[in-house]
């Protein structure tokens, strides 16, 4: 039998598909025809052409398989994406549990994010039963998330293996859409004017495709599992990078206030378009507001998930960066 990836061409999904190939395993990768391909050009897998929107691709796909690795989603902050997030992240995911359920497969691995999580309501550390609690903010990205959490859970109750994985803020090399990374290269190009109060968890692509696997093998049906490393404040991002990078950090601190009134002008007002996670967004300045610190000891508990040293991390990420034009 095989093993279904969808949303192989892209960060995460490539390295989890080159694992499965290093273990051995048959994999078929659902893509589109214009997918980049550079991530999976010398991968020994099987190409299905098809659209995770579209129900008879995926049930073409998953035929022969008795895993599935639903990677495949799209992440943006930006108002022009919204309804492209709604069809993938949700309406994609609802095909992909409905094929894998008529398909029979034996175990369904959904990646999620901590996104679908939200933030501990008390300013703590949030975990797998924190309530998500940020659809009023209206950030379209996190509630697709959680949406496509809910339909994918629904099929559990049908009788779909499923188990969901949570990773944080994923880095490293491959990030060819720049889904992920662009914080980093932003960095590394002096982009950012200045800094605010937010915080973030990064954590390694090897170590949150190597906690697939994992959840693969050991995983609980109807579980979820935070993927995550390293909690930093903004500030003390900032402060990694330059003893990393040796380039000098923003010194300016932005308020709140003053960056939601530029990011409405830029993006709403004047149409202007950044790359993820640039802040020049007003779903990103929102997302300031908040605590973004999890949890990962039930993935480390309960299926031997290991983080690596998060420093080497944004050096692996800095050098794919040079050594392929991004920088």
């Amino acid at each position: 039998m095989a093993v279904l990836v969808t949303g192989a061409t892209g960060f995460l999904g490539s390295h989890i598909a080159r694992k499965l190939v290093e273990k051995g395993e048959k994999v078929k990768i659902l893509l589109r025809k214009s997918s980049k391909t550079a991530n999976i050009d010398n991968l020994e897998a099987e190409r299905i052409y098809g659209d995770v929107t579209d129900l008879d691709s995926f049930k073409s796909a998953i035929k022969g398989c008795d895993t599935l690795f639903h990677t495949a989603g799209f992440v943006s902050f930006r108002k022009k994406d919204h309804q492209k997030m709604q069809d993938i992240n949700v309406g994609g995911t609802i095909n992909a549990m409905k094929a894998a359920l008529d398909a029979g497969v034996s175990k369904v691995v959904y990646t999620s994010s901590v996104a679908a999580i939200g933030v501990d309501p008390d300013g703590g550390i949030a975990n797998e039963e924190t309530k998500y609690t940020l659809e009023s903010e209206g950030i379209t990205y996190l509630n697709t998330k959680y949406h496509g959490e809910k339909e994918a859970l629904k099929f559990v109750k049908d009788g779909l293996p499923l188990v969901i994985v949570n990773p944080s803020v994923v880095i490293g090399p491959g990030d060819i859409y720049l889904s992920s990374t662009a914080f980093i290269q932003w960095y590394c190009k002096k982009k950012f004017p200045g800094y605010m109060d937010g915080t973030m968890n990064i954590v390694d692509v090897e170590d949150v495709a190597d906690g697939h696997l994992l959840a693969a093998e050991k995983g609980k049906i109807g579980q979820r599992y935070i993927l995550a490393n390293t909690d930093l404040t903004i500030n003390e991002l900032f402060d990694m990078l330059q003893r990393l990078t040796g380039i000098s950090r923003p010194k300016m601190k932005i308020p709140y206030t003053f960056a939601f009134i530029t990011a409405y002008l830029v993006e709403r007002i004047l149409g202007f378009s950044f790359p993820n996670y640039s802040t020049m967004d007003v779903d990103s300045v929102k997302l300031s507001k908040y605590k973004w610190f999890v949890d990962s000891s039930k993935a480390e508990r309960e299926l031997g998930y290991k983080k690596s040293n998060i420093e080497e991390s944004v050096n692996k990420t800095v050098d794919w960066f040079k050594e392929n034009g991004y920088l």
